[in-house]
């Protein structure tokens, strides 16, 4: 038997700043035991809770099943280790795969090396067995494999989500400056929208934000374009099971509240792409997304404003940003008494420019910047004012 098959443990990986909601999500959809880790969250679930975390989650990037668990000082020992693993259980000597790997506090010290170790232990395994190797494919391959290494201790897993679940499949285009989906996810739960309230992004791009304002709203399942999971190739795959689970959260899909969600952009061409990616999920057509400049909108009084504006490296150079958000804080300064507004900074010294006091603001990164997200409530004739914050950064 396979490690998670003794134990039914698991390991959601997840994005730095976003684990306290990611293990609450996925408690949500059946997870036990879940204990958070370097880079994500152990957890124990059935197939079932597998399967619909895998296809419902919207926060956690790959669920990983352990294959097996051993104390590796060198990359002989996680050679032979890995020729032990009966290959022919998960994969076929016909399918492509991927190995990526992590070392951390340990002997072996290069992850590149230990994942090519890992993958010459698989494809010789295939070449003993059968004759013949199964192909190497580090793009959208038909098996991920992943290795671990931390403390002298490796764990070699099946990526059950078959490629990152970031990955959603309605961003056929993204603007330069595109945010990763499940930040976008983490940002529209951090808002506690709930539909009563009309949600606007002002400065959409391809639509990230609006897209995962929809599929929260909607009860879209995160992996709800997705074609392939990983977990068909375990050995334990029930495909009837799998079935039911779908087919359940499927039919949870709800259309929006009329005009709850909408957006805009100054760029016509990053309007028509976000209307493209928009209409790529159920109920994305009804979503109106208009040319325009933020400062000739009206009517913010009451609305929801969530944004990731260009930050320096999208449209403009450092000084015309330093300019563009003096421009934002007056705006919302004098023309939103009574909006919320959600606004991330890929560029946390942007955050003095605004010339407002946020009520909190959190560390989360993205696209490789250590950001902020940052709450703006706004008062009639009082602008912004700081409120206690329940996580200061």
């Amino acid at each position: 038997m396979f490690a998670y098959q003794t134990d039914q443990t698991y390991f959601a990986q997840i994005a730095e700043g976003i684990e306290e909601l990611g293990a609450e999500e996925i408690r949500r959809l059946g997870a036990a035991t879940v204990r958070p880790s370097f880079c994500g969250l152990h957890f124990e679930a059935d197939a079932a809770a597998l399967y619909r975390i895998n296809y419902q989650s919207r926060l956690v990037s790959r669920v990983l099943a352990p294959l097996t668990r051993f104390t590796c000082y060198d990359t002989d020992r996680l050679y032979r280790m890995a020729r032990k693993v009966p290959w022919k259980a998960v994969m076929g000597v016909t399918q492509t795969l991927a190995v990526f790997a992590n070392v951390s506090n340990s002997k072996i010290r290069h992850s590149q090396y230990a994942a090519l170790c890992l993958k010459d232990a698989i494809v010789d395994y295939f070449r003993e067995d059968c004759g013949r190797r199964p192909d190497v494919r580090r793009i959208d391959p038909d098996v991920w494999i992943s290795l671990f290494v931390e403390n002298n201790r490796a764990v070699i897993s099946l990526d059950t989500s078959g490629g990152s679940l970031h990955r959603r499949g309605y961003r056929h285009e993204g603007g330069p400056a595109a945010m990763q989906e499940t930040v976008a996810a983490a940002i529209i739960q951090w808002t506690g929208w709930d539909g009563s309230r009309p949600l606007v992004d002002p400065m959409c791009g391809s639509g990230t934000l609006l897209a995962e304002a929809l599929m929260h709203h909607c009860r879209i399942p995160g992996a709800f374009l997705r074609g392939h999971f990983g977990f068909e190739q375990l050995p334990d795959f029930d495909r009837g099971l799998w079935s039911s689970v779908k087919t359940r959260a499927d039919r949870a899909i709800r259309p929006p509240i009329a005009d709850c969600i909408s957006g805009g952009d100054i760029s016509a061409a990053a309007v028509e792409t976000a209307r493209a990616n928009l209409r790529r999920l159920p109920h994305g057509a009804s979503i109106r997304i208009d040319p325009s400049d933020f400062k000739q909108l009206n009517e913010w009084a009451g609305r929801v404003m969530v944004c990731n504006p260009p930050y320096g490296i999208r449209l403009r150079p450092k000084g015309g940003t330093e300019l563009f958000y003096r421009e934002l804080g007056d705006f919302l300064k004098q023309r939103c008494a009574g909006a919320t507004a959600f606004i991330y900074f890929g560029d946390r010294e942007m955050l003095k420019h605004i010339g407002l006091k946020p009520s909190w603001k959190r560390p989360l990164k993205s696209g490789g910047l250590d950001g902020r997200l940052a709450k703006f409530e706004m008062y009639a004739g009082r602008g912004a004012f700081p409120r206690r914050s329940p996580n200061p950064a």
